[in-house]
């Protein structure tokens, strides 16, 4: 892990901050003087201004209500309001699980941990979404997400800038239509995915748009009654299921468990 990003996953400082103390000498490694291009290996004891810095083994991870019109972004160039912008300032360093687009909405994860970041990333959990398409899901877009789709040479759907023009998209686990009126389509889906704009994705391979997408569940954690803009830390059971997902993947990481 390079240097600046293992003093920002384990203290109170960002990155640019790290980066400042290390030009200044102030950051060590195994008492030598650390530089920006140093990496932290396993047992390298990393100190600033004399102070050691032990990696985090306590991780906290709060439940956000993301609204549409927010970007899931530390900051951006067109000067577009971000979900750090709405969190208080304390969580200014915490993670987030993956990541929901700008005009979508619900429930996202974050932690000050990137082990456990990264163990629910790329995990197989399911993550239930409620949709409105513009639209009517016919019986090629049914069997689609019966069977799973394969998507060849194509963007649509997808980020403007993404260089990804081929994605492999798994069966749903589960689907419901919830109606059609107006030309719309209302669905509920659970997947066990999160590639990037999977599902805006996969309706436009059928000429479908996405107009509404929320996530209102990941694994047992459920965005209930959460308003729109706040964030709540997960409960003790749900800390409890956590943790005994992170050991099972520590011991048998090929496969995963539901929490």
């Amino acid at each position: 892990m390079r240097i600046n990003k293992y003093i920002s996953h384990n203290s109170k400082y960002s990155r640019r901050e790290a980066d400042e103390l290390i030009k200044s000498g102030f950051v060590k490694i195994n008492k030598q003087i650390a530089s920006l291009n140093n990496t932290v290996k396993k047992n390298d004891k990393v100190s600033i201004k004399g102070k050691l810095i032990n990696e985090k083994k306590i991780f906290t991870v709060i439940v956000y209500n993301k609204a549409k019109g927010e970007l899931v972004s530390k900051k951006d160039d067109r000067g577009r309001k971000t979900i750090y912008d709405s969190l208080p300032r304390h969580f200014s360093s915490f993670l987030p699980v993956g990541r929901l687009d700008y005009a979508s909405e619900g429930l996202l994860l974050l932690s000050d941990s990137v082990k456990v970041v990264s163990a629910l990333m790329n995990s197989d959990l399911e993550r239930k979404y409620y949709l409105k398409i513009r639209g009517i899901v016919n019986e090629k877009v049914i069997e689609a997400m019966q069977n799973g789709l394969e998507i060849v040479n194509s963007k649509k759907g997808a980020h403007a800038k993404t260089k990804i023009s081929s994605m492999k998209i798994s069966p749903f686990l589960e689907y419901e239509i919830l109606g059609s009126s107006g030309g719309y389509t209302k669905l509920k889906v659970l997947i066990n995915e999160g590639k990037n704009r999977e599902l805006r994705r996969f309706f436009a391979f059928f000429d479908l748009e996405v107009v509404d997408l929320k996530r209102v569940s990941f694994g047992v954690v459920d965005l209930g009654m959460l308003a729109s803009g706040k964030y709540r830390f997960l409960s003790k059971s749900e800390y409890e299921k956590l943790r005994d997902f992170l050991e099972y993947k520590r011991q048998k990481p090929q496969k995963t468990i539901k929490i």
